[in-house]
């Protein structure tokens, strides 16, 4: 199948295709006599495989170590599961900081709430967001 063909059965434009090819991640298509790319269902399954990498949060360097293994005849389950344990570790400690950052908005708002506009001063700009000792 011509790039164009590849590109609507893969839901990936033209030009994504062909910058998979220079990143390596899309093996160099051979060419029909007119010069046109030609790419096969392998290449379609690996677009496929790229996009669900990338769903679960995988760089495209990360997915071209994935292919990269697997080109050279490795199978690359270790190593994605490596990868998707650090994905999740740090998915893990972003919840973390965002639960830690939705207290303290919620305490400001709270505290928001509470202080009267009339007790804030030019040099608070505002006293919202005065650390609490000072109010």
């Amino acid at each position: 199948m011509r790039i164009g063909e590849l590109a609507a059965t893969s839901g990936h434009p033209t030009r994504t295709i062909r910058f998979y090819e220079t990143r390596g991640l899309l093996p160099e298509p051979s060419r029909s006599t007119n010069g046109y790319r030609l790419y096969t269902d392998a290449d379609s399954d690996r677009l496929e495989f790229i996009r669900n990498a990338q769903t679960a949060g995988l760089t495209l360097t990360e997915i071209a170590s994935i292919i990269h293994l697997r080109d050279d005849g490795t199978a690359p389950c270790s190593h994605v599961n490596e990868l998707l344990d650090a994905k999740l570790a740090d998915v893990q400690q972003r919840l973390d900081q965002l639960t830690e950052l939705r207290s303290e908005l919620q305490e400001l708002v709270r505290r928001g709430r509470t202080l009267d506009p009339e007790d804030c001063t030019a040099n608070d700009i505002c006293h919202i967001l005065r650390p609490p000792s000072s109010t």
